[in-house]
C-alpha cells in the first residue's frame, strides 16, 4: 500500500511547550515540528525562527508575552526553507537577520521552495493566506556579526555548511545557550534534501567546540545540560553519515538511485525509523546523497513536481 505523499497524513495538533532555558531565553517546541528561539534582551527581544505562517507565528507571541512586554527587534533566520521564515512579519522586527548566502539562496529558490513545503506539510501552513510573499532580510552578514541587546552580547555566526550551505547559528556567552537550527535535531530525522553530508560533520564539531550548556535544535525538545547536548549532536552526526554512507557506496560502484534506497533504508530503520518525519524525509535525503556521491556540490532545486516524482518512485509503493 502506497504512503501518503510527505506530512499530508500528519494533520494531528501536537502539543506545545515553551521553556526557559536560560535566564531570559525561551525554547517553542512541538513535538517533531519546527522550533523557534526566543532571547530576551535589557530592552528588547530576538526572535530566532519564525515558523510558517503570521498565525502560526502568533502562537509564539502569545507564549512571549508571558514572560515580557519589550518589543519584537530583531528576527534572525537559521536559514531559507519556508517552514522556518514565511511567519517573520508578524513579528514587527525592524531587523530581520540572515546570512549572506541563505539571502541568495531566497533569491535562487526561495519560491520554489515554498511551494515545495507547502505540498509537504500542509498541517504546518495553518492560514496560508496570512502570508504577505517571500521573506527578505534587511540585515545580512558573511562570517559574523554581534548584536548587543543591552547588557547581553549575542553572536550570529555562519560555522559552515550542514543542513544548507547558509545555515546560521545564535550563540548567547553569557549564559552559554545555542540556537542551533536544523544543523543539530534531537529525535527527529534530519532532512538533508538540501545538506552538504560531508560538510556536516566538522559544522557539528565547530558547534560542539563551544560547550553548550543547553542547545535549541531544529526539531524535538530542547536540550538542557552537557550531557543532552552532546548526545544529540552525536545522534545527529550518526544520523547524516548513516544516511550517507551506504548512499555513497552504492553510486561509487555504478549503482541506481533504487539500490541507494535500499542500502539507506537498511543502515537508518534499525536506529531511525521512530523518528519523527523519518518516512518524510527518506526519499530527499537518499536523492540528495546520491547527487552528492556523484559530485554535484550544489543541491538541486526542489519544486513540488520534482517531490512527487521522486517520491512516487522510492516511497510511493513501499
Amino acid at each position: 500500500m502506497a504512503k501518503a505523499f510527505a506530512s499530508t497524513a500528519d494533520m494531528s495538533e501536537k502539543t506545545i511547550t515553551f521553556s526557559e532555558i536560560g535566564d531570559n531565553l525561551y525554547a517553542f517546541t512541538a513535538e517533531g515540528d519546527p522550533n523557534t528561539g526566543i532571547i530576551i534582551g535589557d530592552d528588547s527581544v530576538m526572535v530566532v525562527d519564525t515558523q510558517a505562517t503570521p498565525v502560526m507565528a502568533q502562537m509564539v507571541i502569545d507564549r512571549i508575552r508571558t514572560v515580557t512586554d519589550k518589543p519584537i527587534k530583531y528576527v534572525v533566520l537559521s536559514h531559507y526553507h519556508a517552514v522556518r521564515v514565511l511567519g517573520a512579519s508578524a513579528y514587527g522586527a525592524s531587523e530581520i537577520i540572515a546570512s549572506e548566502k541563505a539571502h541568495a539562496m531566497i533569491h535562487e529558490r526561495g519560491q520554489e521552495d515554498w511551494d515545495s513545503e507547502y505540498e509537504r506539510f500542509p498541517r504546518l501552513f495553518d492560514a496560508a493566506d496570512s502570508i504577505p510573499g517571500l521573506t527578505w532580510p534587511t540585515v545580512t552578514y558573511k562570517d559574523r556579526m554581534t548584536v548587543n541587546m543591552g547588557n547581553r552580547r549575542v553572536e550570529i555566526m555562519h560555522l559552515g555548511r550542514a543542513h544548507t550551505a547558509g545555515d546560521t547559528v545564535v550563540w548567547v556567552p553569557d549564559a552559554g545557550v545555542m540556537f542551533s537550527g536544523d544543523i543539530v535535531e534531537y529525535h527527529s530525522a534530519c532532512y538533508c534534501g538540501d545538506g552538504h553530508f560531508n560538510d556536516w560533520g566538522n559544522t557539528l564539531d565547530a558547534i560542539k567546540a563551544y560547550r553548550p550548556k543547553a542547545i535549541v535544535p531544529g526539531r524535538g525538545d530542547a536540550l538542557v545540560g552537557e550531557d543532552m547536548v552532546n548526545a544529540a549532536i552525536e545522534s545527529t552526526r550518526d544520523f547524516v553519515e548513516s544516511t550517507y554512507r551506504p548512499v555513497a557506496e552504492v553510486a561509487a560502484r555504478g549503482g541506481s538511485l533504487r539500490e541507494a534506497w535500499d542500502a539507506c533504508r537498511a543502515a537508518c530503520d534499525p536506529k531511525f525509523s521512530d523518528f519523527a518525519i523519518y518516512e518524510h524525509c527518506l526519499p530527499f535525503n537518499v536523492a540528495r546523497a546520491y547527487d552528492e556521491a556523484l559530485g554535484i556540490d550544489t543541491p538541486r532545486i526542489w519544486t513540488a513536481q520534482r517531490d512527487r516524482e521522486l517520491w512516487d518512485s522510492l516511497q510511493g509503493a513501499v
